[in-house]
């Protein structure tokens, strides 16, 4: 038999797929520049987050909705809507990464929720976290 031979599920050193990046601009030398493993992901978060179903062609179900929520009141059942929508769209567009939570809470200002988001590399085993502002509809 010849090939490689796997003694483990998990590949030490497995490199973390990089996408393309968010803002693509070229540096001074007319180069662009890609953004390393970590720092995709989170952009790749970031345009799931900001994007709403339907806003992309031939991909109709991508994006969290977010934007569903600003005629919402800040209460508990919006909050929970939230962090369903977060969960459920990223476990779905994100296969680089495991969630490992997503809690969103209240801040001092009732139009808007703090969402942060807690996930593992699935690669490399690194957790991180991201935080965002989600606009809501007020008290």
């Amino acid at each position: 038999m010849t090939g490689p031979i796997f003694t483990s599920s998990k590949l030490a050193g497995t490199p973390v797929a990089v996408g393309w990046p968010l803002l693509p601009v070229p540096d001074e030398n007319g180069r662009m520049q890609w953004p390393d493993g970590p720092a995709s992901i989170r952009q790749s978060i970031e345009v799931i987050l900001r994007t709403a179903p339907g806003e992309l062609l031939m991909r109709e179900q991508f994006g969290a909705g977010l934007e569903q929520m600003l005629d919402r009141p800040n209460d508990v059942a919006t909050r929970n809507a939230i962090r369903q929508a977060v969960s459920t769209a990223i476990t779905r567009y994100e296969s680089r990464v495991q969630l490992e939570r997503v809690a969103v809470a209240e801040t001092d200002d009732p139009r808007r929720v703090d969402v942060t988001i807690s996930y593992r590399i699935r690669p490399s085993g690194t957790v991180d976290t991201l935080r965002a502002a989600v606009d809501v509809g007020g008290a």
